[in-house]
This record gives C-alpha cells, sequence and structure tokens, in this order.
C-alpha cells in the first residue's frame, strides 16, 4: 500500500477559524488585535517589495506585473491590500467558509483577488509559483511546519521573496500573546494559539533554508499599549517576521 500523503492541515484550526469567519472585517470584534497590526505588516511588505523589486512605493500601483500568493488568508485582509498595489493576487485558505466571505467581501469592494479554498501542497503539487509569498501568521497553525513551509518555498519563483510572520516559542510570548491576549485582555478567543505550536526564529530560518530560500531580513513587532499601536522592533522575543528569497538560476 502507498504510504498516506503528508498534510499541512490541522483540522481543529481549520474549524476554529472558519467559526469566527463572520468577523474578519470588523475592525472591533474578534479580529481587532489583527486589525491593529495589519499597518505595520503592510508598510514592511511594501518597502521590501518594492527594494527588492525595483519599484517606487510612492506609486499609486508600485506591484504592477507582480504576481502574489497569500497563503492561509482567512478574510482577505492582506490580499485587497495586495490587489489595490497593482499585484495580481491569489488568497488561499484551507477553510471554504472563510474564502466564501474573503470573495463576498471583495466584491462588495470591487477589488479583483483570485480565491481558493486549497492547500499550500495542492497550489505547489499544480506547479503555481509567485514572485512574493505572504506567510503571514499562520506557521504556527499548520500539522507539519517543515512540509508548510517546503511548498511554500517550492512555488517561490527563481529571484522571488517570502514573508513569513509568526509568533517565537517564549515565556514572554506566553505571558503576553496567550495568557496577556486571550485570558486576561481577551483580545482573541481563548485557544487562538497554542503555546506548544509557536516557532522559535532559528527553527523557522532552519525550515527556510532546508526550502532553498536565504535569509535577507528578520524583524521583530511589539505593541505599546498606551498609543495603542504595533511598531517595528529588534525585540523578537515575541511577534516577528522573517524575510527570505530565492536565488536567481
Amino acid at each position: 500500500m502507498p504510504e498516506p500523503r503528508r498534510s499541512t492541515i490541522d483540522a481543529g484550526e481549520v474549524e476554529r477559524f472558519s467559526a469566527l469567519a463572520a468577523e474578519w472585517w470588523n475592525p472591533n470584534g474578534k479580529f481587532r488585535p489583527l486589525h491593529k497590526f495589519n499597518p505595520v505588516r503592510l508598510s514592511y511588505i511594501r518597502d521590501q517589495v518594492a527594494t527588492r523589486f525595483g519599484r517606487d512605493p510612492r506609486a499609486a500601483r508600485p506591484f504592477e506585473g507582480l504576481r502574489i500568493l497569500d497563503i492561509g488568508c482567512g478574510g482577505g485582509l492582506l490580499c485587497e491590500p495586495m490587489a489595490r498595489l497593482g499585484a495580481e493576487v491569489v488568497g488561499a485558505d484551507a477553510s471554504r467558509t472563510n474564502i466564501e466571505v474573503a470573495k463576498l467581501h471583495a466584491a462588495e469592494s470591487n477589488v479583483s483577488v483570485d480565491y481558493r479554498a486549497t492547500t499550500a501542497e495542492d497550489l505547489a503539487d499544480a506547479g503555481e509559483t509567485f514572485d512574493v509569498i505572504l506567510n503571514m501568521e499562520v506557521v504556527e497553525h499548520v500539522a507539519d511546519i517543515d512540509l508548510f513551509v517546503a511548498k511554500c518555498g517550492q512555488m517561490v519563483r527563481p529571484g522571488g521573496i517570502m514573508f513569513v510572520a509568526t509568533i517565537n516559542r517564549t515565556l514572554k510570548a506566553l505571558g503576553l500573546a496567550i495568557i496577556g491576549a486571550e485570558y486576561v485582555l481577551r483580545w482573541l478567543p481563548r485557544g487562538t494559539h497554542q503555546f506548544g505550536k509557536l516557532v522559535r526564529p532559528e527553527e523557522l530560518e532552519k525550515a527556510l533554508r532546508d526550502a532553498g530560500l536565504t535569509i535577507i531580513d528578520r524583524t521583530g513587532v511589539t505593541y505599546n499599549p498606551l498609543a495603542d499601536r504595533w511598531s517595528r522592533s529588534k525585540d523578537l522575543d515575541v511577534n516577528y517576521m522573517v524575510l527570505a528569497e530565492k536565488g536567481s538560476v
């Protein structure tokens, strides 16, 4: 008998986020922290893509001609801004409910995004390739991180880049991102993050290197409660982002 096909999908995680799907675009709802977090993610993506591909970040559509995948796109909070910047965007998520919410919002907003209820392995096995892959707040929710990163890396075109954002597995992250955010402040539903599934930077970077990518930048992201604002930081102890590229052939 052939071996069962490995999967990146954690069914429990898909079910958890599907149950929250109606909340994706409510800035004061259960995804409020993500809405607050979005500006710092978007500015980092815009600046790095512009630098790597020689674009003017102040142009109206600086991503024109670039093909971008947002894997684990949820309701499309990153897909729509990428499309508005001129990119051809594919938004993929294992939750059909999330994809239906994303499609509806894009239609209402008159934004063109190719949304698909699918997985990283199915996209990679179909031969899909992209200039940029956004892998944001996803790796801590998958069943097989090495397989997931490998399949995503397979889809990065030569000279292309992949962004990965996640949460470090530290006691500081346990206190702030899980106990503080989920149980004390109730910013997120309890159980959104499981400590054992959080990913240390060295673990993530090894998976990226094994996938044929080179680390070219890393940054922490910290929250200022007085300003109610997220900003980039040298502190990788809780939230952090890594940027990796695939060499040109």
